[in-house]
């Protein structure tokens, strides 16, 4: 299993497409010196991954920048493989490459590509990285590889052809599954998104804006059915009793405790995403209040 230098057992997850890249990176060095241990991010048309993972990296000191995830029909297995290799080598134990098949909306009407196998497809763009000499990245080690697993396929996969799985969306008991099915010697990343608040209306709010778009991703949808809701839950934004079961609402230690649940459930390290009042709302007034009841800092 590929080394990752995690100097805490929580991190963050931020969504910072709509953001200047140097406001950004002031962020996350902020992040840092708050005793957080890694910044995620995701990929669905905004930055380009690699080029924002090395800007982060080169931006701290110590945060572990992780890819949450890179979508693999934007760019060909080779390339991810050279790029993730010579950010390791910059950076030895601070990136994580994180990678997903996406979804087919995106996949088949911004990428004009096809998501008929993503399994198969996720399983051959492995073994095409595993074949890039090694002369591309000279004694170099190669990061560790996450895959955005839901699916009991998926996630088998991440234990058989990678180095573990990057959960997202999910509750502490499928974060207790993944590990269950990936075993004791792969990474488990399990995001969480929190809306830290003492009035449940606003946390529910927050929390039906987030599950917005994902509430009409098949691949969510059969997740959450996986994961014991219904039907009656999968209406757009979702039910109350999804949008709770997702979304950690609460005061500081509430929300605190719950990520706790993830790192007993078998979480290596949970990232934490702090919704606000609109999508490309600032994450750092609700992380420096929740630092200290995560015992960070």
């Amino acid at each position: 299993m590929a080394q990752i230098n995690f100097p805490s057992r929580v991190g963050v997850w931020w969504t910072s497409d709509a953001w200047p890249i140097n406001d950004v990176i002031a962020r996350a060095r902020e992040i840092e010196q708050l005793g957080y241990g890694s910044l995620f991010y995701g990929e669905a048309g905004g930055k380009e991954t690699f080029t924002q993972a090395a800007a982060l990296l080169g931006g701290t000191e110590r945060l572990v920048v992780g890819t949450g995830i890179a979508n693999i029909h934007a760019r060909s297995a080779p390339a991810s493989e050279s790029g993730a290799r010579t950010l390791g080598a910059l950076h030895p134990g601070r990136f994580v490459l994180g990678l997903g098949v996406s979804h087919a909306p995106l996949v088949e009407h911004s990428y004009a590509g096809s998501y008929s196998k993503p399994l198969s497809t996720m399983r051959e763009y492995l073994r095409t990285m595993d074949a890039v000499p090694a002369e591309v990245e000279p004694g170099g080690q190669r990061p560790a590889r996450l895959l955005a697993a839901l699916g009991p396929k998926m996630i088998e996969l991440s234990a058989t052809a990678a180095d573990g799985a990057h959960p997202y969306l999910v509750t502490p008991e499928q974060t207790a599954s993944t590990r269950e099915q990936v075993g004791p010697d792969k990474w488990v990343v399990s995001e969480q998104a929190v809306a830290i608040t003492t009035d449940r209306e606003t946390g529910l709010r927050r929390a039906h804006q987030h599950l917005h778009m994902y509430s009409q991703l098949p691949n969510y949808q059969n997740s959450w059915l996986r994961q014991g809701f219904d039907e009656s839950d999968l209406v757009v934004g979702g039910s109350d009793r999804l949008a709770e079961g997702m979304v950690a609402i609460g005061d500081a230690e509430s929300v605190a405790a719950h990520v706790k649940r993830h790192l007993d459930a078998g979480a290596d390290h949970v990232v934490v995403q702090a919704l606000g009042d609109g999508h490309s709302a600032d994450p750092l007034p609700a992380l420096r209040e929740l630092a200290p009841a995560l015992g960070l800092g």
